[in-house]
């Protein structure tokens, strides 16, 4: 089976040593995302406005693969309050109300910057049967 592997420009992966996303198969998984674009943090105080961006990004991972919110079959929601829960889940809805994808919410206790509200993750399906794809490839790449 061919792994593929997508890197962005987040200081992150380099300085962990992660993808920002992973595909085997017909899985794409997209690694732990943050509300940052630029390296510049988004809607700082602002949970719903986080969600959106670190959504944003998270699927902009998928974008190689030619896949979007459609192709989405989990996502995972990292909360630092639980006061943000209404905020954050409004701005999922939001994104995916048109495919609704199995979710979980959890709210810890930090993140390594601890302005961000926010952090999201998603595991994508793409059809590895369709004709003339090859899946050793992404799309675009």
């Amino acid at each position: 089976m061919t792994i593929e592997r997508v890197r962005t420009d987040s200081p992150w992966e380099e300085k962990i040593g992660f993808a920002r996303a992973v595909a085997a198969g017909d899985r794409v998984l997209v690694a732990g995302t943050m509300p940052l674009v630029d390296g510049v943090l988004q809607g700082e105080g602002d949970p719903y406005v986080q969600t959106k961006a670190a959504f944003t990004n998270a699927l902009a991972a998928l974008r190689p693969f030619g896949l979007g919110a459609d192709a989405v079959l989990r996502t995972r929601m990292y909360l630092t309050h639980l006061r943000d829960v209404d905020a954050a889940g409004r701005a999922h809805r939001e994104l995916f109300e048109a495919a609704p994808p199995a979710s979980t919410l959890v709210v810890v206790s930090g993140f390594v910057d601890s302005r961000v509200l926010v952090e999201v993750e998603i595991e994508a399906f793409r059809d590895v049967s369709l004709p003339g794809r090859d899946p050793g490839t992404p799309e675009g790449a």
